[in-house]
C-alpha cells in the first residue's frame, strides 16, 4: 500500500492540476459506466464533529473520499477540515493508495467551481463577491481569477478582521494583482459579475433582487440537508447547473428550489461534454451548484500520484 502525506500531497498539488481532474472528473461523472453511491454523512462521538464519506467509481478507478469538520481544531492549533483520499486495487479489493488530502481538498472543490465558470461566467467578468473570508474562500477566488479577467474581490464577512488576512492570503498564491476589500451583502451583489458563497449558512444570504442580470453564482457550502446560501426567488429566475443532480436535491442548495426548478437541473458535465448549452445569453443569471462529488478526489488523487511518479 501506498501512503503520502499531508505535508507530500500539499507540496504536488496546484491550481492547473486541480482544474484540469475537476473538469476530468464532472465529465466523466455522465459518463456510460461511471457509478456514484450515496453521500454518508456521520458524526463523531461529538455531535459537533462532522464526517461525510463520498465513493465512486468508473471503468478504471474506483475509491472514496472521508472529509471531516471538527470546529473544535483551531483552539488546538489545527484546521477543521481534513480530509482523506482511498484508492482501491480493483483486482483483489484492497486499498491501493492512501492520500491525507486537506489541502488538495481546497483546491479540489475550488476548481469545479473554475471549471463551471469558464463555459456558465461572462467571459469579461471582472469583479468577484465572495461570502465568507475563511480558507476555502481564499482558494475560490484564486481559482476563479486563473480562467476570468477578475481585477476585484468584494468579500462579505462578518468578521471585518478577517479581510485583511483574506487578502494576504490570496496575494500568497500568485494573485497579488488583485483589489481585495470588505462590502456589505448589498453592495458586494450589485457590483458583482460573479458571486461565490463559502459558508456553512442556513438561511440565504442575500436578496434575490441584489443579482444583476448576466451574474453567475456558484455555491458550494451546501452540502446537507438544511444547509442554504442562496434565496429561493432566486432559482426561479436563473438557469441551474450542478455537479451531481440527484445529490443537488437531496443535500445541495437545489434542496430549496421549487419542483420545476429542481426538473430544470443540468448537470455540468453534460455542458463540458457536448461544448454546448452553458451560457447562451449574456443577461441570463447562471448558477452552479457544487455539493461534491467523489470522481474530483479520484481524479485529483490519480494526478497526485503520477506527479510523485514523474518526480521520482
Amino acid at each position: 500500500m501506498r501512503f503520502i502525506s499531508e505535508e507530500e500531497s500539499a507540496a504536488l498539488v496546484d491550481h492547473a492540476m486541480a482544474f484540469d481532474a475537476a473538469r476530468e472528473a464532472l465529465i466523466a461523472a455522465v459518463a456510460p459506466g461511471t457509478t456514484l453511491f450515496p453521500a454518508v454523512l456521520g458524526h463523531g462521538s461529538e455531535p459537533a464533529n462532522r464526517f461525510s464519506i463520498k465513493s465512486g467509481a468508473t471503468a478504471d478507478y474506483a475509491g472514496l473520499k472521508v472529509g471531516s469538520f471538527w470546529p473544535g481544531n483551531p483552539d488546538r492549533g489545527l484546521p477543521r477540515h481534513n480530509s482523506v483520499i482511498l484508492l482501491f486495487d480493483q483486482d483483489v479489493g484492497r486499498i491501493d493508495t492512501v492520500i491525507e488530502a486537506g489541502r488538495v481538498n481546497a483546491y479540489r472543490t475550488a476548481a469545479a467551481d473554475a471549471v463551471a465558470a469558464s463555459v456558465l461566467a461572462r467571459p469579461d467578468s471582472t469583479v468577484l463577491a465572495v461570502f465568507g473570508a475563511g480558507n476555502q474562500a481564499e482558494f475560490e477566488a484564486a481559482a476563479l481569477a486563473r480562467v476570468l479577467p477578475i481585477r476585484t474581490v468584494l468579500v462579505v464577512a462578518r468578521d471585518a478582521a478577517k479581510v485583511a488576512g483574506f487578502a494576504e492570503r490570496l496575494a500568497g498564491q500568485g494573485t497579488s494583482r488583485l483589489d481585495v476589500r470588505a462590502a456589505s451583502p448589498r453592495e458586494a451583489c450589485q457590483a458583482a459579475d460573479v458571486i461565490v458563497t463559502a459558508t456553512p449558512a442556513r438561511a440565504p444570504l442575500f436578496e434575490a433582487d441584489w443579482v444583476r442580470p448576466g451574474t453567475h453564482v456558484a455555491a458550494m457550502g451546501a452540502d446537507a440537508k438544511g444547509k442554504q446560501e442562496l434565496p429561493p426567488a432566486l432559482l426561479e429566475r436563473a438557469a441551474l447547473f450542478c455537479d451531481l443532480p440527484e445529490q443537488s436535491r437531496t443535500i445541495g442548495e437545489f434542496q430549496h428550489a421549487s419542483a420545476p426548478a429542481q426538473a430544470s437541473l443540468t448537470a455540468i458535465g453534460d455542458v463540458l461534454r457536448s461544448g454546448e448549452g452553458g451560457r447562451t445569453d449574456p443577461d441570463a443569471i447562471t448558477v452552479f451548484d457544487s455539493s461534491g462529488i467523489a470522481l474530483q478526489d479520484l481524479t485529483i488523487a490519480r494526478a497526485i500520484l503520477a506527479k510523485a511518479d514523474a518526480r521520482l
